[in-house]
């Protein structure tokens, strides 16, 4: 496991250190925009990625940018044997962590024909997106459950609003974001008597690397209306400010709920 980092001097935000929050999927888009926005809230930040690479470094630079002490993790999260050593890095480096955003996720790697989905990509989807960030948030758990302090903290799982929403030419991922939803509500539940809480996150159309394959398709759509009632793409910033207000405790009386963020896509209509 590789690590790079920037540190400088952290001066507190609002008066408040929150502590260390672990962002996975970091290095661009989606995962970008939480780091730099929980840095604002006044964490400092786990930039984790399965790749290293310049986007990693920029990451870095915007939150310590805003203060706060930032390393990047290179980590695959699929590999469960990495996680002592990671979470150990963190601790030396960072300090007990506070916070888990489980951001990290692929997309099928071609859509088409549900009958014609391969067992090597079903496998794939369910590694990452749900195998992977089930057991990462099990380790992470221990750790906050073996420290039982008053300070906030807080798990996020970003599903999709394929959560719910069928699309059956890209049925694995899907599959895989249905199931990460129930994991979040079974760690609410597990983690409540702790005072960890645990919040669902379903994105809606963004606009990121992931969705650019699909925009011409689903553009019309969003700005007629008959997609998301407020009619634009959902930008990075938009998820961001979303965990930024539940991880600092805008919601405290919420745990194991739902928040969808796609400007009305997800409303059920008739």
């Amino acid at each position: 496991m590789d690590t790079t980092s920037r540190e400088q001097d952290a001066p507190t935000v609002e008066g408040r250190s929150r502590g260390v929050a672990i962002v996975t999927g970091a290095r661009r888009g989606i995962g970008r925009a939480i780091c730099v926005e929980l840095a604002k809230s006044g964490f400092d930040v786990a930039v984790v990625d399965i790749a290293a690479d310049g986007n990693g470094d920029e990451t870095v630079r915007q939150v310590a940018e805003k203060g706060r002490n930032a390393f990047f993790f290179k980590l695959d999260i699929s590999n469960t044997a990495d996680y002592s050593t990671f979470l150990s890095a963190v601790g030396d480096r960072l300090g007990p962590v506070t916070c888990l955003v489980n951001n990290a996720g692929v997309q099928v790697a071609e859509r088409g024909d549900l009958l014609d989905v391969s067992e090597e990509s079903f496998d794939r989807l369910i590694d990452i997106n749900l195998r992977g960030t089930f057991f990462l948030t099990q380790a992470v758990a221990k750790t906050m459950v073996g420290r039982e302090h008053a300070d906030d903290r807080s798990i996020v799982f970003i599903t999709s609003s394929n959560a719910g929403l069928v699309s059956p030419e890209k049925g694995p991922y899907c599959i895989s974001k249905a199931g990460l939803s129930m994991a979040s509500q079974q760690f609410a539940l597990r983690l409540a008597e702790h005072d960890i809480n645990v919040f669902e996150i379903r994105p809606g159309l963004i606009r990121t690397d992931m969705t650019a394959e699909v925009f011409d398709r689903y553009n019309p759509g969003v700005e007629a209306g008959s997609l998301s009632p407020i009619r634009r793409w959902g930008e990075p910033e938009d998820v961001a400010r979303a965990i930024a207000t539940l991880v600092t405790g805008g919601m405290p009386f919420s745990t194991g709920d739902i928040y969808s963020i796609g400007g009305g896509l997800q409303v059920p209509r008739l």
